[in-house]
């Protein structure tokens, strides 16, 4: 657990791996944050207004080499699976939407080294893995990391949840990780707070937020400023928690984030508030 480990055997055993056998030289290890981001609607990718402005302060303060995303919209079944491609295509896994945003593009490199270290490191803590070199990027990791790193310099690996994975199997994959981040990985979690689209007000941005889903983001918020990291995992006690999630993908990336602790990391925060009246934008950076 993330609370008896020491920041010092992390570093040790980043710099026992090889920092430069999997980025590249280029100065010694920085500790990376961990962060969950609620990535909300398709169409934040053309906003310019307080949330994407938050991820773009966030991504021009965050110290990282590369980063490792697990999103809510590519869960595999039977076994995880990793981005090994150079230079992986972006999926527009979405429907109905302006032509502006299926015009969008990502250019950030993949990171075949990196990626097949993930493979190695899930593989060793017992977790079925597989390189997989022809999936892409979905919008659950491109749309954020066009607001948080514009420029798409730094390299980009993603991992899949396994299908019907708890939240114990998902803070695993964050806990096998959480050595990366000596190396100066990113790892980000990337799904919603509160998800339900039958109860979304598509028409309104800025419609008022329905109390069923404040309540829910508030027992959430509550757990993570006590640091009940474990508390969090029963989220099915939180109020009108089938209300909030009728399919748990995407509060699942919150556990990976979490798995990723560190026993000195501050928890702060990135974006808070809601769009559409119930679609909690609530993101939080982990960094020690």
């Amino acid at each position: 657990m993330a609370d008896e480990l020491d920041r010092r055997v992390v570093l040790q055993g980043a710099a026992a791996a090889g920092v430069a056998g999997v980025l590249g030289s280029g100065g010694g290890p920085t500790l990376a944050p961990a962060v969950f981001i609620s990535h909300g609607s398709p169409m934040v990718a053309l906003d310019s207004d307080a949330y994407p402005q938050a991820l773009r302060r966030f991504g021009g303060e965050a110290q990282a080499r590369a980063l490792v995303v697990v999103s809510a919209h590519w869960e595999t079944p039977g076994e995880v699976r990793v981005t090994t491609s150079a230079q992986p295509s972006l999926i527009h896994d979405f429907y109905g939407f302006p032509e502006a945003l299926y015009r969008l593009r990502y250019g950030a490199p993949g990171a075949p080294s990196l990626a097949e270290d993930v493979v190695a490191r899930l593989k060793a803590g017992g977790l079925p893995t597989v390189a997989d070199a022809e999936r892409g990027w979905d919008h659950g990791a491109w749309v954020p990391l066009l607001h948080a790193f514009p420029e798409a310099k730094l390299p980009v690996v993603q991992v899949s949840m396994p299908l019907g994975a708890s939240p114990a199997d998902v803070a695993r994959m964050g806990e096998l990780l959480r050595p990366l981040r000596a190396q100066g990985v990113l790892l980000m979690g990337s799904g919603g707070i509160v998800h339900n689209l039958r109860r979304l007000n598509f028409h309104e941005k800025a419609a008022s937020v329905e109390p069923w889903a404040e309540a829910f983001d508030a027992w959430v918020a509550r757990k993570l400023e006590a640091r009940d990291f474990t508390g969090l995992q029963a989220w099915l006690d939180a109020p009108n928690a089938r209300l909030a999630h009728p399919r748990a993908e995407h509060l699942m990336p919150l556990y990976f984030v979490l798995g990723a602790a560190l026993p000195e990391d501050r928890l702060t925060p990135v974006f808070e508030g809601f769009h559409h009246g119930t679609l909690s934008m609530r993101s939080f950076a982990l960094r020690a």
